[in-house]
């Protein structure tokens, strides 16, 4: 029984310690740029998109589809990187396990 206890006592701590992580990243930023840095995205450790800035030389009204093209792939890059931060915080307190549904 004394087992189960220390057991206990462990996951109670390394819960403390994933809420304080997880606390911890959503006050975290990442910022991705496409285009040479024409489109720019920030976006949180929650993974909410805070800003998208657009240089006016983005702006072609004959290609809009180019536009678009750049500021999905300056979004899917800045949510990459939240996950690439996630990813290394927890694996600080997992030791590398990959526990599914943490985050």
């Amino acid at each position: 029984m004394k087992n189960m206890n220390q057991m206990m006592k462990q996951v109670k701590k390394m819960q403390a310690q994933m809420e304080k992580a997880q606390a911890e990243l959503e006050e975290k930023e990442v910022e991705a740029t496409a285009g040479g840095g024409v489109v720019k995205v920030r976006a949180n450790g929650k993974k909410e998109i805070l800003s998208i800035e657009i240089q006016p030389e983005a702006v072609d009204p004959d290609d809009m589809e180019m536009l678009q093209d750049l500021v999905t792939a300056a979004v899917n890059e800045a949510l990459k990187q939240v996950d690439e931060l996630v990813a290394q915080s927890m694996g600080k307190l997992t030791g590398g396990l990959n526990i599914p549904g943490l985050f």
